[in-house]
């Protein structure tokens, strides 16, 4: 399955992924999974906010045990971000055939879309609008840097966009939500520090997901020449911009958070012009709902005290928010006996449909041992042994919810 899916939507020259929403590569992705849902004899379907499902046994008898997870990424991602969540729920399955397990619950394999929002600029689109999370209208004004709409892209697809919106009967029908997934950090490795090699933890629980949210900050300046205006004649949104960057750093350093500019757009986007406009998303993430609004607070603060001296105009805008997700304790208590109950539980800083699910189904999360850390990366990894670990871990967790 692996070898099967790794050429999809690969670049040549960065050897990271470009499987956006409703692209070709995309396309490829859901052939992909169809074809291993049907080959294993599994019911396909596709779901109105185009979700895909694999069952086993009958959907309408409810109570329903779902894995799975996504399979787009982010601009020159890695390998393993969702598409190892995926590959290992069908593989799995198959272990669970192996053994001869005899299954009580039904059981679903998912593929969420557009989790990443690479396209549109916002995560989960999939998982949010079946939660209700995301609203038709809102999901309607989404649009790509081309300026293609959301329910466009989708038509351009094969798919009905007219149909998107919240799914409660198909959510209803679950009993419990399993996501397993690359560890987006090092927490496993660092707990190994020590351990002779081969031993460690290659497996743990997800805990809770941080408080989390992107804002779009607009620097508007006054565009004029790079070689004839004097530096004291210059509103420079460009510079208001660079001290924003920097005051992110410092006040997520002192609050125990993260903070990241990541992607820039600028206008006239000339090498000798000076700016008009400087456009700047911002991400932050923070372990509680204070410290994350303290940073954020604090970095609009920066931002307008800045601005102020270079005779900027600033805007600030939250595109997306999510609170801090805590995951059912007793769906992740039990997770953990089953596994044998010395499982390490962690936080985590990434957003997961597992965690957009959690306000509807109960929903818990495995990671797989990541030894660098490095994650949205062509340098993303987890070793073959690590993944196989996770295949038995998952196995074994839907042995014990499905088949008791």
């Amino acid at each position: 399955m692996w070898r099967e899916l790794k050429p999809i939507g690969r670049n040549a020259d960065t050897g990271g992924y470009r499987r956006y929403a409703w692209t070709e590569a995309d396309r490829e992705c859901r052939a992909w999974f169809q074809e291993q849902a049907e080959a294993r004899g599994l019911a396909y379907e596709t779901d109105r906010n185009g979700n895909q499902w694999a069952w086993l046994g009958d959907p309408s008898a409810g109570d329903a045990v779902v894995t799975g997870s996504h399979l787009d990424s982010v601009p020159d991602g890695g390998a393993f971000d969702g598409p190892l969540g995926v590959v290992s729920s069908f593989a799995a399955l198959d272990e669970l055939r192996r053994r001869g397990a005899q299954f009580t619950r039904p059981l679903a394999v998912t593929n969420f879309g557009d989790e990443e929002g690479a396209r549109f600029g916002l995560a989960c689109v999939g998982s949010r609008l079946a939660a209700g999370q995301l609203t038709r209208e809102a999901a309607y004004e989404l649009r790509d840097g081309d300026g293609i709409s959301l329910p466009r892209a989708m038509e351009a697809a094969g798919y009905d966009p007219a149909a998107i919106g919240p799914d409660p009967e198909r959510l209803a029908r679950v009993g419990a939500f399993v996501e397993l997934h690359v560890e987006q950090g090092r927490a496993l490795a660092a707990m190994d520090s020590g351990s002779a090699a081969g031993t460690g933890h290659a497996v743990g629980i997800a805990s809770a997901i941080w408080p989390h949210g992107r804002w779009r900050f607009d620097f508007r300046g006054e565009a004029n020449h790079a070689g004839t205006t004097r530096l004291v004649d210059r509103r420079d949104p460009m510079l208001t911009y660079a001290e924003t960057v920097l005051a992110a750093r410092r006040e997520a350093e002192l609050a125990g958070a993260v903070a990241t500019f990541g992607k820039i757009s600028v206008e006239p986007n000339g090498v000798n012009a000076i700016p008009s406009l400087v456009r700047g998303w911002l991400d932050s993430r923070a372990p509680d709902q204070a410290a994350l609004d303290a940073v954020v607070t604090a970095i609009e603060h920066a931002a307008k005290e800045r601005a102020d001296r270079d005779g900027v105009d600033l805007a600030v805008v939250r595109e997306s928010f999510t609170p801090v997700i805590e995951f059912e304790h007793a769906l992740r208590d039990e997770l953990n006996r089953i596994l044998g109950g010395a499982v390490p539980v962690l936080g985590t800083g990434a957003g997961h449909d597992a965690g957009i699910l959690s306000a509807s189904v109960p929903t818990a999360m495995l990671f797989v041992r990541n030894p660098t850390g490095v994650s949205h990366s062509p340098a993303e990894f987890a070793p073959e042994d690590d993944c196989v670990a996770g295949v038995i871990a998952l196995a074994d967790v839907l042995e014990g919810l499905a088949c008791r």
